[in-house]
């Protein structure tokens, strides 16, 4: 039974929308500071009102390279207090341009500020596989969750040659060009080996699959829940149509990436009766406490 009153007038008693926190399903991932900074008080206020519904933060666009560690330490603590976790987002892939030691002292710093979760940005990254799940598996020797992102999309000079897919053998590096070919395979292969080393979870690029609801590509997503499992892939909902589009179609076990603004919206959908209007059913609720 959810602590929240106006939860139990839509959720069926017997049939829970999700489990507690800590979640390995169902799980909101919010966008933390990107475009604009929190300040530590506006962030405390949507976490102490949202917080029991939200699972990660998630720091997009590596902002967290412009905060002083004083406060990043400050925002991961008060994170911590309500039971989520925080996502560094993608920006490891800068740190290679330092030499190769650089990512073993991002792991320990990010492990030192209270990061949970290092996300790797295979596209950005551009390195051989190997490389990548060595670095998986270094993320994840260190205590912390590992969460490589792919895009479906991929340079065809990226890709391997016909008779060589099962991603064992070295293979000499190509001249990158200028032609970009979708490639839902090797996404699905790639991500399997990045499991397989220990990878958390696999996040979703929105781009060319789910970033626009008239646009959304239904086969892709779904033959990547199919190979990699609904637990162990992250979407990102761009809007609360997309939202709804994947509550309707997977259920609220579906995990999904929103804006710090969706939260609220999101966590009706997961819980009410899609056939219903879940924002005027929460409204009325409001009205019976």
């Amino acid at each position: 039974m959810s602590i929240y009153g106006w939860k139990s007038s839509f959720y069926d008693e017997d049939e829970e929308d999700r489990p507690e926190k800590p979640r390995t399903y169902g799980v909101t991932e919010m966008r933390g500071p990107h475009y604009s900074f929190f300040t530590q008080n506006a962030l405390q206020d949507i976490l102490e009102y949202k917080g029991h519904f939200v699972d990660g933060l998630k720091f997009c666009g590596g902002s967290h390279s412009m905060m002083t560690k004083v406060f990043i330490k400050q925002i991961t603590e008060m994170a911590h207090k309500h039971n989520v976790y925080v996502s560094t987002g993608d920006w490891a892939e800068h740190l290679l341009r330092q030499g190769p030691s650089a990512f073993k002292d991002y792991v320990q710093d990010c492990k030192e500020l209270g990061f949970d979760t290092i996300e790797l940005n295979v596209d950005s990254l551009k390195v051989p596989e190997e490389a990548l799940l060595r670095f998986v598996r270094l993320i994840k020797g260190c205590g912390l969750k590992a969460k490589p992102q792919f895009t479906v999309k991929f340079n065809k000079a990226d890709l391997p040659v016909d008779g060589d897919r099962a991603f064992g053998a070295y293979i000499f590096p190509v001249p990158q060009t200028s032609e970009i070919v979708e490639d839902t395979d090797l996404l699905i292969r790639r991500a399997e080996r990045c499991l397989e080393a220990g990878a958390d979870m696999i996040m979703i690029d929105a781009d060319d699959v789910c970033k626009y609801a008239d646009s959304l590509r239904a086969d892709i997503v779904a033959k990547i829940i199919s190979r990699l499992g609904l637990e162990k892939t992250m979407f990102e909902a761009s809007n609360s149509k997309i939202s709804e589009w994947f509550v309707k179609r997977y259920g609220p076990r579906v995990n999904l990436f929103v804006d710090h603004s969706q939260v609220m919206d999101l966590e009706c959908l997961r819980g009410s009766s899609l056939g219903n209007n879940h924002k005027s059913r929460l409204g009325s609720s409001y009205l019976l406490l």
